[in-house]
């Protein structure tokens, strides 16, 4: 077998790879990123300054209900689950009856249940209590099942108990 052939190395001197900056070319990049970053800081602190007091305003809480529209949203409620629960069966309204109270009833309770000054209210514990009740009937049951006679009669008499505390502010 052929040896390979060998390259040897020319005789010439070997060229640098790295360029090789001068000292002064080092200090005014180095300026010049200094420069550009305290333009950035003075910049950022500046927005921070005429933003920072728009973020440290006092946040106000969400819509809160007035005690008018409270009163009047209860009885719609309460008047909507009364018609519901008494329908028939075989009414052929009962699949949208029961979709506009749970409509209704999600509404009202998402509304109403991060309102701290009316949690500790007796008209809105019944109603919440009879609202779990009927939308747990339906949902467990369907939409054309009939509420059995003991709870249909607890659910109206919290409704009476709710209609009641209205009536006198609580």
């Amino acid at each position: 077998m052929a040896s390979p052939t060998l390259i040897t190395p020319a005789t010439s001197t070997p060229k640098s790879l790295i360029p090789i900056r001068s000292k002064l070319a080092t200090t005014t990049a180095t300026n010049a990123t200094t420069a550009l970053s305290t333009r950035r800081r003075d910049f950022l602190s500046l927005a921070a300054g005429f933003i920072s007091p728009v973020l440290l305003l006092p946040v106000t809480p969400a819509w809160a209900a007035s005690e008018e529209e409270y009163v009047k949203e209860t009885e719609e409620v309460i008047n909507r689950v009364r018609t519901t629960i008494s329908m028939g069966k075989n009414d052929p309204n009962m699949d949208s009856a029961v979709a506009q109270l749970r409509e209704t009833s999600n509404s009202w309770v998402a509304k109403y249940r991060r309102e701290k000054a009316l949690l500790g209210r007796a008209s809105f514990r019944d109603i919440y209590s009879a609202l779990n009740a009927v939308s747990g009937h339906y949902i467990s049951f369907g939409p054309t099942a009939p509420i059995p006679a003991k709870r249909k009669q607890r659910i109206l008499e919290e409704m009476d108990t709710a209609e009641k505390s209205l009536l006198r502010g609580r």
